[in-house]
């Protein structure tokens, strides 16, 4: 692991292979270990891949109180600016998505193309939003157990859980690991986001939009909708898989992944990164 100090706090990071940049942003609440087959996958097949920790999560420093979704965004970018990264494929899963749009609204020309994972672009509701602060508050009085272990069902599918059991474990472990402030703060942010809908239109970039075909938490209808907003954007629908389609189901992820990759066109150094 690698760290980067930045604006008064420590960021946790992997950065793998050489070649086109590949950034991963992890959902809630998990760390970028999530992204364990897509770093091993690609970092092989020509693709450097970065996957931070978002703070709060991980390796990276605990911020209590409240993180806003542009808070996230503008940490992505001070670590690729630590990086000497310029230009580069960005994917998030769930909370990360989230990020990824929030990222792409604030430095589009950065951005060479999108991945957008189990999330969704809406604003949340009244309800939702008072959900969000209730679950933040307790988290910080039970912790994180009982949390994950209400969850794991729908992050993981059943069937899977039960055939996938190291899946299962992992999933678990980076949920109960994470810190309860870092999370609650994460979810007190995301109940104050903005509402990314009608702005989805104005992507220009190549977009992949997948999405677990059992996913509870965003179902395949929410992925649909975004699909249908992005301009030209593609749509891959992960069959046998809930809310963590690249753990689950990881050679289908890597392949639908691949294949969009596949069809972006090569950038030089100079474009894409700076010597590292």
């Amino acid at each position: 692991m690698s760290t980067c100090s930045l604006g008064g706090i420590t960021l946790g990071y992997e950065d793998e292979g050489s070649g086109d940049p590949l950034v991963l942003v992890h959902g809630h609440p998990f760390d970028r270990t999530m992204w364990r087959p897509q770093v091993e996958h690609f970092s092989r097949t020509g693709r450097r891949v970065i996957t931070p920790d978002l703070r709060g999560y991980g390796e990276s420093t605990v911020v209590p109180g409240k993180t806003p979704l542009e808070t996230f965004a503008r940490d992505i970018a001070g670590l690729l600016d630590h990086l000497g990264v310029d230009r580069f494929v960005l994917g998030g899963l769930s909370m990360g998505g989230q990020i990824v749009m929030e990222f792409h609204r604030l430095f589009p020309s950065r951005v060479r193309g999108l991945l957008l994972a189990d999330t969704f672009a809406a604003a949340e509701t009244e309800e939702g939003r008072t959900g969000r602060y209730e679950m933040a508050e307790r988290l910080l009085k039970e912790g994180m157990g009982g949390y994950a272990d209400e969850v794991l069902p729908k992050m993981v599918a059943p069937h899977n859980i039960r055939a996938l059991p190291a899946v299962a474990e992992h999933v678990l472990a980076m949920m109960s690991g994470t810190a309860p402030e870092g999370a609650a703060a994460a979810l007190r942010g995301r109940a104050e986001r903005p509402d990314y809908t009608d702005t989805l239109q104005d992507i220009a970039v190549p977009t992949l939009v997948m999405v677990g075909s059992d996913d509870e938490f965003t179902p395949v209808a929410d992925a649909r909708l975004i699909h249908e907003r992005v301009p030209g954007s593609t749509l891959a629908i992960i069959d046998g898989a809930a809310h963590m389609p690249n753990l689950e189901r990881a050679a289908e992820f890597n392949a639908a992944l691949g294949r969009f990759l596949g069809t972006l066109p090569a950038t030089t150094a100079a474009t894409a990164t700076s010597a590292r």
